[in-house]
């Protein structure tokens, strides 16, 4: 910083200087320190992000089945959002959240979170571990001023040969009509256009009557070509659906009730934390210390930890953490590898028809 004979500051030279500690120059001097959000290109590529090649073995020209869903969702709240920004307080809650590998296993996770103002949180999540096992996953949180249902995604392929499919509007309210605008008559000819996408979820590790609408897209299928001919069309839909539905919702002013929809929501945060059947996946993988707080602090950040953290699913998480590559399967995190072609069958069908890693 340069000062003249007057003791002027030279504002440019102030404004590069507070760049290079990432601090905003627009911030008064009551507010000393206060650090800038991360920019949004510099997040949208951290950890190589999007990534092009498999940590894991693929036979496959494009081994990353769904990283098309990754970046078009990137593009679309970058072009859509009000003032869209990284999350920066979640993702610095724990570095590790961030980007996590087993060289060993063949497997990554990387994950990025954000906010705007029609968004509370905005979460997504990226699992590869070759073709056994891709994942994407992605909640959207409204801003609680807005009444309305949360925007789940979850997508999982197991092998190239079985996969699962869930993309819906979860209501926070038992009924409808309890909340600001309803919904479902407007996801219906959504659906209506997708026959893949109609099938019914099993009740192994969820209740279906609660925070799960009526017009979920629900899938267990073995083509390959239903994700880019049915699921990826219909994700993007909805996607612009719950954007169109806050658009149209007037905002609720009164803080009371606006702190019954954040109850709403950490109560949903609080029934998926103990009941998502993926934690079996990532204490395998990641060992179950680092699942713990992944559920509780990142994917479910709303949800008290309970004591014993994480109860895991035995089916879906398969081999007892750690155990993974010691004869008791493994494969990038699979549940199904290394299994006898009957098992896998049997326990592939089992896993998905469980609403597996929501």
């Amino acid at each position: 910083m340069r000062m003249d004979s007057e003791s002027s500051f030279d504002a440019p030279a102030i404004a590069h200087s507070l760049s290079q500690f990432h601090m905003d120059p627009s911030l008064s001097s009551t507010t000393p320190g206060r650090v800038a959000p991360t920019p949004i290109h510099e997040a949208e590529a951290a950890h190589g992000m999007p990534w092009s090649t498999t940590i894991g073995e693929s036979s496959h020209d494009e081994p990353l089945l769904y990283m098309p869903f990754w970046e078009w969702q990137m593009e679309h709240m970058k072009a859509t959002l009000t003032n869209f920004r990284c999350d920066d307080e979640t993702m610095d809650s724990n570095p590790t959240f961030a980007f996590k590998a087993n060289e060993e296993k063949k497997a990554r996770i990387v994950s990025h979170c954000y906010t705007s103002d029609e968004y509370r949180k905005i979460r997504m999540t990226y699992y590869d571990a070759g073709d056994n096992t891709q994942v994407f996953n992605s909640v959207w949180y409204p801003d609680p001023k807005y009444n309305l249902p949360i925007l789940g995604i979850d997508l999982l392929s197991f092998n190239r040969k079985k996969f699962l499919a869930i993309v819906d509007f979860q209501p926070l309210h038992e009924k409808e009509e309890d909340h600001a605008a309803t919904f479902e008559h407007r996801l219906s000819p959504i659906k209506n256009q997708y026959d893949s996408l109609k099938g019914k979820m099993s009740s192994k590790f969820y209740d279906e009557t609660q925070f799960f609408s009526q017009q979920m897209l629900f899938a267990r299928f073995e083509d390959s070509t239903v994700v880019e001919n049915d699921l990826f069309p219909a994700f993007q839909k909805y996607v612009s659906m719950h954007q169109s539905l806050i658009e149209e919702t007037e905002a609720k002013t009164d803080p009371e009730d606006v702190e019954r929809v954040m109850e709403r929501q950490r109560a949903y945060d609080t029934y998926s934390a103990e009941r998502d059947p993926a934690t079996g996946l990532f204490a395998s993988m990641f060992g179950k210390e680092w699942a713990d707080d992944y559920v509780f602090d990142f994917l479910f950040s709303l949800s008290e930890k309970t004591e014993g953290g994480v109860q895991i699913p035995p089916m879906f998480g398969g081999p007892p953490p750690g155990a993974a590559g010691k004869g008791h399967g493994g494969g990038g995190g699979n549940p199904f590898a290394q299994k006898k072609e009957g098992e896998v069958k049997a326990n592939t069908n089992a896993a998905v028809a469980s609403g597996a890693g929501r």
